[in-house]
Order: C-alpha cells, then sequence, then structure tokens
C-alpha cells in the first residue's frame, strides 16, 4: 500500500495473473469502521473468480471506490488512516482532489466526488466548498472528467438506464453539479428537482450500483421516456456482462482471431471402459466413495498421452514453443451464465481416484461461487464435455495460449462391424481442436489415437 498524507493506500490488487482490472462487489466494512490487519475489506469480482481482500495495516477505513465501481490494478480503491485519519473531512477532500488532477487533465475524476462525498458525510451541516469541484455542471458531457461521461453518483446512472434518461441533458443538484438520484428521478417523472444538500451524496456508498454504461441514442431523444420503443425485433432488454463473462468474449475472440487452428476427430470404443467403471463401483473400492466417470478417464488418459507428446503440452508463443513439465488439466465446468475451467494440477501423477475426488471437489467450488484463482490458473491443457447434454460431437475453441483442447461427446451404443458381423458397442466420439503453429497433423493425429488407445485399453488408467 502506498501513502497521501499520512494514510496508507488500499488499491486494486493483482489476483490472478490475468487480472488487469476489477469490480468492487461489496464492502464487508463500513465508512469510518476501525479495521485491523487480516480483516476481510472487500469482495473483489476478478476475471476469473471473485475474492475476498484483506487489510494490510489497521487503522480507520475511508471508502474511495464504490460499489460496482470498475477500476485498473493499482488503483486507489479505498485509504486507512490512524486514529480518525480517515474521518477528516478536509484531509481527505484534498487528497480527493489530488487523486483528480492525477487523471492528467485537471478536471476531477468519477471517484474523486464520491470521496469528497462520503468524506464530509459524518460532519452534521457541512457545507461543500466551491474550490472543491467546478462552480457549475456543464450539461455538455465533454465538458467533465472521466474520459467525457457526465458526473453523476452510481445510483443516479443505474436509474438513468433503468428509465432511458440521458445524463448529458440533465444539470445537477449536487455539489459541483454532480448528478445525484433525485435528478434523474425528477427528470423521469418531468418535475423539478429540489436542491440537494452535500452529505446525501454518501447515500450511494450504501448501495450497489451497476458498471457504467452508455446511454442508447434512442433515450437522448426523449430523456423523459421509460423504456425504448419497439423495433422489429420487439422490445429490447440491455444486459451487462459480469466480468468472467467479460473475459470469456475477450479470450475466445481472441483465440478465433489469432490462432490457425485445425479439427480431427476419432470415434473410441468403450465397451473397456464401461466394464471397469463397473468393477470399480461394484466393488466399492478405496476410492473413499468416490466412483471415476467416463470424462475422469478421459482426464487420465489425456494426461498420460500428453507425458509421450510433449508439444501437445505446450505453447507457441512469439515465435518459439514452450514445452512445460507439468501435466495440467483444465476441466471446463459450467457456472451461471459463464464457463469456468478450473484445473487439476499433476494429472499424469494422479491415480483415477485422485483426479475424481479433484474435479467433483472443483466443481462443487465452482457452482458455488468459491474456486479461488490459483485453482484456475497454470492449465496446459483442457478437456471439454458436452455428452450429459447429449451432444454427439462438436468443436471446441482453444484456450489460448494451449496448444489444443479434447472436445468429448455422448457415449451411446451404435452399430459397428465387428469379426463380420454388426453389433452394438457402447461408443463415444472425441474431437481435438490444435493449434497448427506447434501442433502439426501428424503429431496431432498420433496423440489423439494415443488417447483412444488408452481409453479402449483401460487397464493403464487403473494402476
Amino acid at each position: 500500500m502506498g501513502s497521501i498524507l499520512g494514510m496508507p493506500d488500499v488499491v486494486m490488487p493483482r489476483l490472478s495473473d490475468s487480472m488487469e482490472e476489477g469490480t468492487i462487489l461489496k464492502w464487508l466494512k463500513a465508512e469510518g469502521d476501525e479495521v485491523a490487519r487480516g480483516d476481510e475489506l472487500v469482495e473483489i469480482e476478478t476475471d476469473k473468480a471473485t475474492m475476498t481482500y484483506e487489510a494490510d495495516a489497521p487503522g480507520t477505513l475511508a471508502i474511495v471506490a464504490q460499489e460496482g465501481e470498475t477500476l485498473p490494478i493499482g488503483q486507489v480503491i479505498a485509504r486507512i488512516g490512524a486514529g480518525g485519519e480517515a474521518s477528516a473531512g478536509d484531509g481527505a477532500q484534498a487528497e480527493a482532489t489530488q487523486q483528480a488532477e492525477a487523471s492528467g487533465n485537471g478536471a476531477p475524476s468519477e471517484s474523486a466526488p464520491a470521496a469528497t462525498a462520503a468524506a464530509t458525510a459524518e460532519p452534521p451541516a457541512a457545507a461543500p466548498e466551491p474550490e472543491r469541484e467546478p462552480a457549475a455542471a456543464t450539461p455538455a458531457p465533454s465538458s467533465e472528467g472521466n474520459g467525457g461521461r457526465a458526473k453523476a453518483s452510481p445510483v443516479a446512472r443505474r436509474i438513468a438506464r433503468e428509465q432511458g434518461v440521458d445524463l448529458s441533458r440533465l444539470q445537477g443538484s449536487g455539489p459541483g453539479g454532480r448528478i445525484v438520484k433525485a435528478d434523474v428521478e425528477a427528470a423521469a417523472s418531468g418535475t423539478t428537482p429540489a436542491p440537494q444538500p452535500a452529505p446525501a451524496q454518501a447515500a450511494p456508498a450504501q448501495a450497489p450500483a451497476a458498471q457504467p454504461q452508455a446511454v442508447p441514442a434512442a433515450a437522448a431523444a426523449a430523456p423523459a421516456s421509460v423504456s425504448e420503443p419497439g423495433t422489429a425485433k420487439g422490445d429490447v432488454q440491455v444486459q451487462e456482462l459480469t466480468r468472467t463473462q467479460q473475459v470469456i468474449a475477450r479470450r475466445m475472440a481472441e483465440s478465433k482471431a489469432t490462432v490457425p487452428e485445425f479439427t480431427i476427430a476419432t470415434d473410441v470404443d468403450m465397451e473397456g471402459a464401461v466394464a471397469l467403471r463397473k468393477q470399480l463401483k461394484d466393488a466399492g473400492e478405496t476410492l473413499h466413495g468416490t466412483v471415476p466417470s467416463y470424462n475422469d478417464m478421459v482426464v487420465k488418459a489425456s494426461a498420460l498421452a500428453l507425458r509421450e507428446f510433449p508439444r501437445a503440452n505446450g505453447s507457441y508463443k512469439d515465435g518459439q514453443f514452450e514445452l512445460y513439465s507439468r501435466v495440467n488439466i483444465g476441466v471446463a465446468v459450467a457456472a451461471q451464465d459463464a464457463l469456468v475451467v478450473p484445473t487439476v494440477y499433476d494429472a499424469d501423477k494422479k491415480s483415477l481416484g485422485e483426479i475424481a475426488r479433484d474435479t467433483r471437489a472443483l466443481a462443487e467450488r465452482v457452482r458455488a461461487n468459491a474456486v479461488t484463482p490459483p485453482e484456475l490458473s497454470g492449465g496446459t491443457f483442457t478437456v471439454s464435455n458436452l455428452g450429459m447434454f447429449g451432444v454427439t460431437e462438436f468443436s471446441a475453441v482453444i484456450n489460448p495460449p494451449q496448444a489444443a483442447i479434447l472436445a468429448v461427446g455422448k457415449m451411446e451404443p451404435r452399430a459397428v462391424v465387428r469379426d463380420g458381423e454388426i453389433t452394438a458397442r457402447n461408443t463415444m466420439t472425441i474431437t481435438l481442436v490444435c493449434d497448427h503453429r506447434i501442433l502439426y497433423g501428424a503429431d496431432a493425429a498420433e496423440f489423439l489415437a494415443r488417447v483412444r488407445a488408452l481409453l479402449e485399453q483401460p487397464i493403464a488408467l487403473a494402476l
């Protein structure tokens, strides 16, 4: 943590290797609370999971970033002062002004007015000082700071989106012309808002707010309209992406745009795997009650094959091959409105029972939103299975910078020819999608054939 005017800064932490920014989901301590080192301060949504961040120093908490705000790594989200420093109004206002001026254009940033309002909320009847913010608000967004957006509280922005109000056409009644909740509600109802005292601006700190979003063009033409006019597609409902969904969208688009992929597939006779699983299930065995699934067998077979084909367990980066000594298999898990890929580390060295227990525990933590960033990183290969949804085969998207991903379809009885006769055999299609920069056709075919052989003669999986 840094320090401004003797108050240590709490900055947006880097909670994963790929994290670039985070969203404040919920403050676990209130403005002015005394905190001790190690106390849980705030819940932060990263690109991979929701994490709780702890205080690094004791003192009095002064909140700078409000719930719902998304900030880059290193941006100040709060300050911790000793013995009431955090509640000293003038000092907090001066710090907020310094933070705003440091943004480069000399205008207050979006977070600066929020910090100023929070700091002045404690002393009763404290009047706003005009030199802290511009004396009058200009309706044009270009005259405001923070990238040309109108100054408004998070709650005001959320209500404006819901009511279809164009913030750029409003005159704010808050300190320095800041648009507050009452301004938006008045615009929506066609009335004039009453002047708002400065302390009322602390209210946004108590309520979660959605991330800022541009107002639709239709709303700009009719600020008081409640919803957009119907289109040929009917009413339009716009949903903001969560941090996880944003990362999925960005990484999948990056993969399809930059990776020269090719796809190969093969059918696997699963009769041997079915017999093995039945034996393990009947025996009840030494697997502590966890019977491996067919997907666990695919993970184990892939891990053993990856040891024999190092480039399938590597990456292409900056004109070079990176080959990894550990075989870490990512297992795609469907979460709520997202796809999360936790990692089974050293899968080639683990028994089938250990892999089964690991995958169950990881899937449960993903669905409970309790998975941690370390459990979502370090993967060298990915297995994705849609067979439980009745999908017979599909082509998955490579998770960069990995060299390949294995897509697993539904196992089902199929008619095959054995010894000149047609018979029904439990069969499953597996599809390998490869990065052609590191994994060539013949190598990929040999790797996939090895996975198939291990599944068709699964005794090696149980050793």
